[in-house]
């Protein structure tokens, strides 16, 4: 983790502060004056960078302020807490005007001090994510025509600003389109965040697109900036458009029309450079029959549209996609990749894939887990492929070799990645058998009589250990290492699944 960094010329603050940051295992990093601080952002190298900046307002080397508003030029993003005595809240005012996550009055409550810094460690890593640089963003991949199509016109569009909407059904891959977008773009430099209007609660779509002030709700204690504040410069995805509130599309238009917006709460416009990319698997057209989408809010998002094919209308992509995943899958969890035989294949090839390559995604990291050798058979792929729909007989997919796709306009052939997100479990639905049992959990009861007939008394603790290591590594492969996620996936804390990778012998998988 980044350290907290601590300015202040009183050494007895610096401190208490250490000491008490270090028990709550939180890294700090001390500076007696605003100048060694700026020093240190021009050298420090990326894990050094701070999680948290706490500030003293005055000090001889300078301002709290000053420095408050040079921090925020080179890391818009950064929670700064500004500890002032009670004489100085009227700069405490000042402060919150100038970005401030918080201010901390003096003499502080030493446990109150630690609470927010925490407070303050979790909203600088929900940025963290949220602002996830495109240099890391992989490529897509594809020999079938319709994705050729898809290719050439984002290399058509690379030196292009203009708004994109991307249409196509759930799981096939919108957000990559609108990545590649932003990769290929003059913005690439910039950040890109991405929203799905369809997963959060209507009361509080407004605060997350928009941001609030302090005060603005019950439970607004900081100033928090909204997504478009968080892509200026570079560009929101607007994921699941057709299912925002029809309230908050006047609001969305009003942006859209002259870049400016309110905070919640707030009376001053902020003015943001964002180019939008917004995606569907909604019919627009019928959503404004229907009245409940503005008709000129999707004539302003419609000026470029672009159609993503579903997996089953690149039947021929399936067996090259599916040897990516599995290869993808192996890196994640550190283990050698599987191969998958061409009958396994040509098994996979004809389902029907109603979740689309986020299925596909998500049944490779399934075999990855849990196939139980090297080679994958199709008596080896999970229950909803066996069992499953499959394609139209009249026209079934021929496997084709992995083969490298050609640049189209510009566009550099790379290869399909992991979405940023995958909403969908790893594990894939298992068969239940007439006595309402699941065959995991009939392996599982079979293995625990092998140990307890085997004379073992440590079978809680093997069993347990063993689980607890395959569901932590399946959580970490769906949510690409990022630990903190994973936790949050598993419904557990985000100190539980530190101390359960410490002692499961996990530390190399994840970050």
């Amino acid at each position: 983790m980044k350290p907290i960094w601590i300015v202040d010329d009183d050494q007895s603050i610096r401190f208490v502060l250490e000491r008490a940051l270090l028990r709550e295992s939180l890294p700090t990093r001390s500076f007696t004056h605003p100048k060694e601080v700026m020093s240190a952002l021009q050298t420090a190298a990326d894990d050094e960078m701070p999680q948290v900046l706490v500030s003293d307002i005055r000090m001889p080397g300078g301002s709290g302020l000053d420095l408050l508003a040079k921090v925020k030029e080179k890391l818009p993003g950064l929670p700064v807490i500004i500890m002032t005595a009670f004489s100085d809240l009227d700069s405490a005012v000042s402060a919150f005007q100038g970005g401030a996550f918080e201010y901390l009055p003096k003499p502080f409550d030493l446990t109150k001090a630690v609470d927010l810094i925490r407070r303050a460690v979790e909203e600088s890593q929900r940025e963290e994510v949220a602002e996830e640089r495109m240099p890391d963003a992989p490529e897509m991949l594809g020999q079938a025509p319709a994705m050729q199509d898809v290719f050439r016109a984002i290399g058509r569009l690379s030196q292009s600003n203009v708004t994109v909407l991307v249409t196509g059904e759930s799981g096939s891959g919108k957000e990559l389109v609108a990545r590649a977008l932003h990769k290929h773009s003059p913005r690439a430099n910039g950040p890109f965040v991405a929203i799905n209007t369809a997963a959060i609660p209507k009361d509080l779509l407004e605060s997350e697109l928009f941001g609030h002030e302090r005060g603005a709700f019950t439970g607004a204690q900081t100033m928090r900036r909204g997504r478009f504040e968080q892509a200026d410069g570079g560009t929101l995805f607007l994921d699941e458009i057709g299912d925002m509130p029809f309230d908050l599309q006047t609001r969305l238009l009003r942006v859209l029309s002259d870049g400016h917006f309110y905070r919640v709460g707030g009376h001053s416009a902020v003015k943001a450079n964002v180019r939008v990319i917004a995606a569907t698997h909604q019919d627009l057209e019928h959503r404004v029959k229907d009245g409940v989408f503005r008709e000129d809010l999707f004539h302003r998002l419609n000026v470029i549209r672009l159609r993503l094919p579903a997996l089953r209308e690149r039947c021929e992509d399936v067996p090259m996609l599916t040897r990516h995943f599995l290869t993808q899958s192996a890196l994640q969890l550190g283990v050698e990749p599987k191969r998958i035989s061409d009958a396994a294949l040509a098994r996979l090839s004809l389902f029907a894939f109603p979740g689309n390559v986020r299925q596909l995604e998500n049944i490779c990291h399934w075999l990855t887990v849990m196939a139980p050798a090297q080679v994958i058979e199709p008596k080896d792929l999970p229950p909803e492929v066996l069992d499953g729909a499959a394609l139209p007989v009249e026209s079934p997919p021929v496997p084709a070799p992995v083969a490298r796709v050609e640049p189209l306009d510009g566009l550099p052939a790379g290869a399909l990645s992991l979405p940023t997100s995958v909403p969908d479990p790893v594990m894939a639905p298992v068969a239940m058998d007439r006595h309402g049992t699941s065959a995991w959990e009939d392996v599982l009861e079979a293995e625990a009589m092998g140990l307890l007939a085997a004379g073992r008394h440590d079978v809680w603790d093997e069993l347990t250990r063993r689980f607890e290591s395959r569901l932590i590594l399946a959580a970490l492969a769906n949510t690409r290492g990022r630990r903190i996620e994973a936790a949050q996936k598993l419904g557990i804390g985000r100190n539980t699944i530190t101390r359960k990778i410490q002692e499961l012998g996990l530390e190399q998988y994840g970050h």
